[in-house]
């Protein structure tokens, strides 16, 4: 005999195999009626239907008060049900030989349960169905289930609903401005299942609100800056980095919630601390109505989700600090102020693009000549980036000082391209140059690979007078200091002269010449005074196309009798 794994000999079954399968046969019934189940037997013939006593438990029916007649257990299926499953039973015997089903049981108490049977059915000979045997089930602990199941399965979808929504809106953001949109969209917050949404940054100890919805202005006004030590819950959430889950009463506490709280239908809210790198630097408050409490599934979404924005917002940040810094060395390379120049009223605008990470090389200049002329510089280095706009400076600078020397507007140009030129940046620029005599209206026109100029006159007439031009500024000349061509017209009393950049008068989709006709006719349409219409020009770029690229213009016009 084989020794078992410690040594000792394996006890042999009390009782033999042949014994056992005899008395679990015996009990079988028993094990099925105590998991919910049990067996039927429906002879056609007769119409009797024999149930076991876990079929009887099924139908709540006592042995003693079932007469075995299929009529018996018919009035106990829910009518609707009743009929369903008649026909599923008349199509078996007719054209199968199984069936399957759920219906509901009406028990003695009056509580509905739902029940699942099983039937196989057996022939004659000859084809005929002569009886039905199968089993019946407690159905509601498997539905059950499969609800919470697909609760769970609804609740998923959601979350991912909820993950992808966010991400794609918050996936655009570049600034805080641009995070605070996407988050207040109508789709994020029905998505999320917000009634209100607050976004604050964290400023000199200070939260403040940079974006809302759904809330009334008054919150915002009144709520529009909290300390960080404030007995508020929005700042108890930053500074203990740790969410707070609050319920409409909770909110009432607190003395300056109160007015905004109220009156309102809002029941509970999820205050989320923006931490990155450990260190708070905002907070989102989500505010429902309609809802008791969140469940731990929902409290760890909005957690996951307040991480998400944290991430945006500190690349928003960032980006926001370094824009403002670019922006500002680029406007400090441009003139304080433009002179005043007797004879001629000029109007400048400049405006960085609104899209895209970096700043560009757009600038203008008014340059006072001897003899009260004046010299008006527009122009364009290649790129977007702080290098693009350092080359500005320079560039400008060395076209201020040829202007000085009192160089001809066709040797000026040429310098300057010599000069960027030998800068060795491997950049390149735009330019456009007018030399003009207040006095005469004389003016003398070089273009370095720029668009030329739109001319206004009194009745609102645009023109796009014919200005020769070279090669743009910085490429191999023939010649180092070879001219550029010159384009020589004068200007009348009562016409206006617009010099830009291309951002104006490009667009996406559009060719340069549909650019330049959509220009014209904001020029036409716009104010008298200068001031006035180049905000205009550019106001309407901002509003119709979306601002892609930097914008710089001059207008002019001659003044007096």
């Amino acid at each position: 005999m084989e020794i078992g794994r410690f040594g000792r000999r394996p006890r042999q079954p009390a009782v033999g195999f042949d014994e056992m399968e005899a008395n679990l046969r015996a009990d079988l019934q028993g094990v099925l009626a105590l998991n919910g189940m049990g067996g039927f037997v429906w002879e056609l013939d007769s119409g009797l239907v024999f149930l076991d006593r876990g079929g009887l438990t099924v139908f709540d029916l006592a042995p003693r008060a079932y007469d075995g007649r299929a009529e018996t257990l018919s009035r106990r299926i829910e009518p609707e049900d009743r009929s369903a499953l008649r026909c599923l039973v008349d199509d078996a015997l007719a054209h199968r030989d199984s069936f399957g089903a759920y219906f509901r049981v009406r028990c003695t108490d009056g509580r509905l349960r739902w029940a699942h049977a099983q039937g196989h059915i057996q022939r004659d000979r000859t084809g005929r169905p002569c009886r039905i045997v199968g089993i019946v089930r407690d159905a509601g602990p498997e539905l059950e289930h499969l609800r919470q199941q697909a609760a769970l399965e609804a609740d998923r979808r959601r979350q991912a609903d909820v993950v992808q929504a966010t991400t794609s809106a918050l996936s655009q953001a570049l600034t805080t401005e641009d995070v605070g949109a996407a988050l207040t969209s109508k789709n994020v917050m029905d998505t999320i299942g917000a009634a209100s949404m607050v976004l604050s940054l964290v400023e000199n100890k200070r939260l403040r609100i940079v974006a809302t919805a759904g809330l009334a202005p008054e919150y915002a006004r009144d709520l529009r800056f909290v300390r960080l030590d404030d007995a508020l819950p929005i700042a108890e959430a930053v500074r203990t980095q740790s969410a707070r889950f609050m319920r409409r009463e909770e909110a009432l506490t607190y003395p300056r919630l109160r007015p905004h709280v109220i009156d309102t239908d809002l029941t509970v809210s999820a205050l989320l601390p923006l931490v990155a790198q450990a260190r708070p630097i905002g907070a989102l408050a989500i505010i429902y109505r309609d809802k008791a409490d969140f469940t731990p599934e929902e409290r760890n979404l909005l957690l996951a989700l307040g991480a998400t924005v944290a991430q945006s917002v500190q690349r928003a940040v960032l980006y926001d600090q370094e824009h403002a810094m670019a922006v500002g060395l680029q406007q400090a390379m441009l003139p304080a102020g433009i002179p005043d120049v007797p004879g001629a009223r000029i109007a400048a605008c400049y405006r960085s693009a609104r899209t895209g990470h970096e700043i560009g090389g757009d600038w203008y200049d008014v340059v006072p000549l001897p003899d009260g002329r004046v010299g008006l510089v527009v122009g364009d280095v290649q790129g977007h980036d702080i290098h693009a706009s350092a080359v500005m400076g320079q560039l400008r600078i060395a076209l201020r000082a040829y202007a000085a020397e009192g160089h001809p507007p066709a040797t000026l140009m040429a310098r300057a391209s010599a000069f960027l030129h030998d800068l060795d940046t491997e950049r390149f620029a735009t330019c456009i140059y007018a030399e003009l005599d207040p006095a005469t209206g004389r003016t003398l026109l070089v273009r370095a690979g720029h668009h030329g100029p739109i001319i206004k006159d009194a009745g609102g007439r645009c023109s796009r007078p014919h200005v020769r031009g070279g090669l743009p500024l910085g490429l191999p000349q023939h010649g180092r200091h070879a001219p550029y061509p010159t384009t020589s017209l004068r200007l009348a009393r009562d016409e206006t002269v617009l010099l830009c950049t291309d951002g104006l008068i490009e667009f996406r989709g559009m060719d340069i010449d549909e650019g330049m006709d959509r220009i014209e006719a904001v020029l036409r349409a716009g104010p008298a005074d200068l001031d006035r219409l180049a905000e205009h020009l550019v106001t309407n770029v901002e509003d119709r196309h979306g601002q892609e690229d930097d914008i710089a213009l001059l207008l002019v016009a001659l003044s007096g009798g």
